[in-house]
């Protein structure tokens, strides 16, 4: 039990530790960071919505740097092919014997922190090739597995305002991501802070924080925090409302086409566990749950023609059943 403690106060610390080093060279966005650790520490993965010029390059270079994680960005393309991910066999010729072997060259998804940067821009068959690896940390090739590095983080970005050239996301592909994170423009205040700090030749040296041994000691830790039958209980009861089939709410059969699946229920129930644990919190509480259910579902819900004529969201639709849920309890 002792134990359990010292390592809940010491991954506090180094999330606290985390906030303060990554604040000295990103202004604002500190819902989006947050989100953005919690993914991570949780083992999931992220899709980031948001207009050009919001720092979402420089926040992942920044989580990767002082984390002490090898960092990979790919420019998704419409002319990228899925070996330009993953990797590809080449011939390779012994000088000394003249035999001809295959040599796999390992692609830029070998790497602890991804950056798939506009990953609508590419088509299906190429978003496809990141599944595997998302999924079950590993890439095939010519009937080979290669395993790949953990810690394992996608960050996968998406331009809300040119769509012609892109490709809308399999829902199969965008149920890979824990949470969709949508990045706002700074406020006033921040904006000014952003300038003072950008237009300045002094650049920020910033430290490690916490290592790759840490992390991975940090993710089972949070996997062996214990939860509540009822937390569970909400957590699958908020999914089981997006659903219009088994659904009390009539907002929810009148505007979705499609609630979220179980794997929705499973990132409520570990993105609670992770922000508790990151919060110095022994085990996690409903407000948690609530916390992460926006980010986990807004992606999951698919609305219909009726809702877009109405102008409804799905985080409206989502706060309208935490509200309901919070009534009851």
């Amino acid at each position: 039990m002792k134990n359990k403690i010292e390592q809940l106060k010491k991954t506090n610390e180094l999330y606290i530790s985390l906030i303060s080093e990554i604040e000295k060279v990103l202004v604002g966005q500190k819902d989006i960071l947050r989100n953005l650790l919690i993914s991570l520490f949780s083992g999931g993965h992220s899709f980031l919505i948001g207009v050009p010029g919001l720092a979402k390059t420089l926040m992942v270079q920044t989580i990767a740097e002082v984390m002490d994680l090898d960092f990979k960005r790919i420019q998704f393309t419409p002319d990228l092919m899925p070996s330009d991910i993953t990797g590809t066999e080449v011939i390779e010729e012994n000088m000394t014997t003249g035999k001809r072997n295959f040599r796999f060259i390992k692609g830029p998804v070998f790497g602890n922190i991804i950056l798939a940067d506009e990953i609508n821009r590419t088509p299906p068959k190429t978003q496809a090739a990141l599944l595997e690896a998302m999924q079950e940390h590993q890439v095939t090739s010519t009937g080979k597995t290669y395993l790949l590095d953990d810690p394992f983080f996608v960050l996968a970005t998406q331009n809300p305002i040119e769509q012609e050239g892109t490709y809308p996301l399999p829902e199969a592909q965008l149920d890979r991501f824990m949470f969709q994170l949508n990045v706002d423009y700074p406020s006033f205040g921040e904006e000014k802070d952003i300038i003072h700090l950008t237009t300045v030749s002094k650049i920020e040296k910033l430290k490690k924080v916490i290592s790759k041994e840490e992390i991975l000691s940090i993710r089972n830790f949070i996997r062996e925090i214990p939860v509540s039958d009822h937390l569970i209980e909400y957590a699958v009861n908020i999914v089981k409302e997006t659903r219009p089939q088994t659904s009390s709410n009539a907002d929810v059969k009148k505007y979705i086409k499609w609630g979220a699946g179980p794997r929705a229920s499973q990132y409520l129930i570990i993105g609670a566990k992770t922000k508790a644990a990151l919060d110095g919190k022994p085990t996690p509480e409903i407000d948690d749950i609530n916390f992460a259910a926006k980010n986990v579902l807004r992606h999951r819900i698919i609305l219909n023609f009726v809702a877009e004529t109405e102008d409804i969201s799905v985080d409206d639709i989502v706060n309208e059943l935490i509200n309901k849920n919070n009534l009851q309890r």
